[in-house]
């Protein structure tokens, strides 16, 4: 599903695993939104993400959670 936003950007819904997570995405953790703002690449295709806040989130190579990503206009 996507949608706009205020601003006129762009967003998806996905399903958000380790593997594609970018810098930029919003993931939904707990019912509130956190933007990712940066990301190492830990041991057999676990993620640690580093959020806005200075918050810190390691996903295993099999979790799924829910994510925004902003798409970009070409």
């Amino acid at each position: 599903m996507s949608g706009g936003v205020p601003g006129g950007a762009l967003a998806s819904n996905v399903e958000a695993t380790a593997a594609p997570v970018q810098r930029g995405d919003v993931i939904q953790l707990g019912g509130r939104a956190s933007r990712v703002s940066d990301l190492f690449q830990l041991p057999q295709g676990a993620k640690q993400f580093l959020f806005e806040s200075g918050e810190l989130l390691t996903m295993h190579a099999r979790t799924r959670l829910a994510a925004v990503r902003m798409l970009r206009r070409r």
